[in-house]
């Protein structure tokens, strides 16, 4: 939603002396009175780039703001119901602003250091202006090098305390900062539109103790103990002297072999506190501790994307439901202001890893994680390039490029379709469509053949590892992203365009045996390494591998084990999809044992290990490893929707060797839940099917039902559709 500037009254501000430099921090206060206090009081609040937010002494907003790029120039704002914190008579309203300053793979920075806090209603107006008071916070400052990577748009953080102004954010305090400096209109450059935050504010899970701390043989190291890599700011309480260093870091500092972010503490004299505001993740947080320095007291305070873990999955076989959990953990802890690859080196929206994640988290996490998938598509979008060409990451200006086989899985059947059919929100297909016709039939081309010619875009990626066959796998995506374009244009009424799609995906079915199909296996012309299991998979979940293909595929991927985590994901479901459920199981427990058997880890990895077992840098909590999540969920236990957001689905389990199964599947109307035990001779399926809903049951092959707890109607074979209620279905 944009507003324009004649719906905001308030003022951009900072302060005269205010430079907007890289890791600029601002502090504000506002006092004021009111009369009156209505039940609902919304603040509208932007920043470039985050803010924490106090009113009368109390902590309202824990990490306010996005990173800016909903378009190349635009900003987002927030929306905060502050009447709970407001009281009759004097209010003191404070915030503390963060303006990174730079741009990384997931910000691009406006220039200014600012604030805008536009609160109208009925008796209340508080409008940021030069009533305000600013001053810039000395006692944040730069570390020397190392300093985080250039994909990272923060910056490390020290904090001088012997320059803390005490008490600064509270309303007793009697000093007295200087007069705010109004910059611009709410919507002028160099903020421009005001986008509203399309996802949840992020959630604060409060001050914890850590699990363990230990310390190191010299007591100069804390070692905290998490209880699982996650988001996190780190606490402190101290004695000391003044002018003493804690350093602030985490097991994961070099995640992924580049820096990440970290802090510094200056002691003042006494007994004092610190929190370090700028997220770290890892699994273990390290204090470095000075002599003379006396350690009181150290927390934790996790946040994160405001989603719960409402979805799960359990089996009879430990190892599958401990890969489950860490997919699960690996989901969350790649996701913030952006769905990311990984939380440390790059924090950046590449949208091979989103197509991943954002079909994880309809089996994973409650309905409010979709709307991170939804803000990333529109940002996809409005960054799409003059050429027609969409890139990523995004919002991003110091590195953004077309790959070009991401780019088709982002706008296709796994992407922005998967987004649309599992939630049930089609809201953003009338506002891309043309932007993605432009970007599949302006940009893409074909051949004499009528097949999708090879473009090097920026960097024309397949897959991290050997043998990546991209001729097999340009036609594969593109005839996704076909399918995908087409079931919108059909939403759309476009009839031409479906004749048009229709009869371009009809001449790519004819040609593509022609071209790639050697008897064996699928292989471009010229195309000299391994057969590619990666294009096997792929043909045969395009669909356009004719099933009697299916036998000499399935052969190939019992030898060739080239995917990275990545690709690997499709590799599994090719082969679900095949009716290979016991293959795909032990060629699942194959390729994670590695990565599994670090027992000390609760996230998954880059590649399928650490150091030179890894790929594109080895972060050990990279969000396109998570595919396993998917597939045991929607695939071994049966779980897919049917029609737009799961308002009717299918439940048809493949559980290959395992005789246990359960799962759990969120959706708008309610837990659809599942237990399957499977013997030799019985087969028993409990399922929960929500208000609204219905669910077709469909048996594995060669078992039949015998009766339907519950239902009324005569049962025979192995299919069933049952209304809204709970069952218990018997076969054998």
């Amino acid at each position: 939603m944009v507003f324009c500037s004649g719906e905001w009254k308030a003022k951009w501000i900072n302060t005269e002396r205010c430079q907007s430099a890289t890791n600029t921090w601002l502090s504000y206060r506002k006092t004021l009175d009111l009369e009156n206090i209505p039940s609902s009081v919304t603040a509208r609040i932007a920043a470039d780039t985050k803010y924490w937010l106090w009113i009368n002494d109390r902590l309202v907003v824990f990490e306010g703001g996005l990173k800016r790029g909903p378009s190349p120039y635009d900003t987002y704002y927030d929306e905060v119901e502050i009447a709970p914190y407001l009281q009759r008579g004097k209010n003191t309203i404070a915030v503390l602003l963060w303006h990174f300053g730079k741009n990384g793979f997931a910000h691009v920075t406006s220039g200014r250091a600012a604030l805008l806090f536009d609160c109208q209603a009925e008796g209340v107006e508080i409008l940021s202006d030069g009533s305000w008071q600013c001053a810039v916070y000395d006692a944040y400052q730069n570390t020397e090098a190392p300093h985080p990577n250039y994909r990272l748009a923060e910056s490390n953080i020290r904090f001088d305390a012997r320059r803390e102004i005490a008490g600064w954010n509270l309303s007793s305090f009697k000093g007295n900062f200087p007069v705010a400096l109004p910059i611009a209109d709410a919507c002028d450059p160099p903020f421009n539109k005001l986008v509203k935050r399309p996802i949840p504010l992020f959630k604060d899970y409060g001050l914890k103790s850590y699990p363990e701390i230990s310390y190191s043989t010299r007591k100069d190291t804390l070692y905290a103990q998490l209880p699982y890599n996650c988001q996190f700011t780190p606490y402190l309480k101290v004695e000391a002297p003044a002018g003493k260093t804690i350093h602030l870091f985490t097991d994961n500092y070099r995640g992924g072999s580049e820096y990440n972010v970290r802090g510094e503490y200056i002691t003042r004299e006494g007994i004092q506190e610190y929190e370090s505001l700028g997220w770290m993740n890892g699994n273990q947080m390290i204090y470095l501790i000075p002599e003379g320095v006396k350690v009181l007291e150290v927390k934790f305070r996790e946040t994160g994307y405001d989603a719960d873990f409402t979805g799960s999955f359990q089996c009879n076989d430990p190892f599958y439901n401990e890969l489950w959990k860490r997919s699960a953990r690996t989901l969350y802890i790649t996701m913030r202001d952006n769905y990311m690859d990984c939380p440390d080196r790059e924090r950046a929206q590449w949208w091979g890893d989103e197509v991943n994640e954002l079909g994880e988290a309809f089996y994973a996490l409650s309905p409010s994680a979709q709307q991170l998938a939804l803000k990333g598509i529109y940002e996809l979008m409005n960054w799409q390039r003059k050429d027609g060409a969409i890139a990523s990451p995004v919002p991003s200006v110091n590195w953004y490029k077309e790959l070009p086989l991401q780019m088709l899985a982002s706008v296709g059947h796994y992407g922005f379709y998967t987004q649309y059919f599992f939630s049930g929100d089609s809201s953003f297909v009338p506002v891309i469509y043309d932007r993605l016709k432009i970007y599949l039939h302006d940009v893409w081309k074909t051949d004499e053949r009528s097949l999708v010619a090879e473009r090097p875009g920026d960097w024309n990626w397949g897959d991290w590892g050997e043998s990546v066959d991209i001729g097999v796998l340009t036609n594969c995506w593109y005839y996704l992203a076909l399918q995908a374009e087409k079931e919108f244009a059909r939403m759309l009424n476009r009839t031409e365009d479906v004749r048009f799609i229709t009869s371009k995906m009809s001449r790519i079915k004819e040609n593509f045996d022609l071209r790639f199909w050697t008897g064996t296996a699928y292989r471009s012309p010229g195309y000299k390494g391994e057969t590619d299991d990666r294009s096997q998979a792929m043909a045969v979940l395009s669909g356009l591998a004719g099933k009697d293909k299916y036998p000499a595929i399935k052969k190939v991927l019992r030898k060739e084990y080239h995917a990275s985590p990545y690709m690997e994901k499709y590799v599994l479901e090719a082969l679900f999809r095949m009716d290979d459920a016991a293959f795909a199981l032990q060629r699942m427990k194959d390729r994670y044992a590695k990565m599994m058997s670090y027992a000390d880890y609760t996230t998954l990895f880059e590649g399928w290990g650490i150091g030179a077992d890894g790929f594109g840098g080895g972060t050990i909590n990279h969000a396109w490893s998570g595919g396993p999540l998917t597939i045991l969920s929607q695939l071994l236990c049966g779980v897919e929707p049917t029609s737009p957001g799961f308002k009717t689905f299918r439940v048809a389990p493949q559980l290959g060797t395992l005789t246990e199964a359960s799962v759990s599947v969120p959706s708008h109307y309610g837990a659809i839940e599942v237990k399957i035990e499977s013997g030799k001779r019985s087969f028993t399926l409990e399922i929960t099917v929500p208000p609204g809903t219905c669910g077709q049951v469909i048996l594995p092959k060669g078992r039949r039902m015998i009766s339907i707890e519950n239902y009324n109607e005569k049962v025979k074979g192995r299919e069933v559709v049952l209304p809204e209620g709970k069952y218990l279905i018997k076969g054998k």
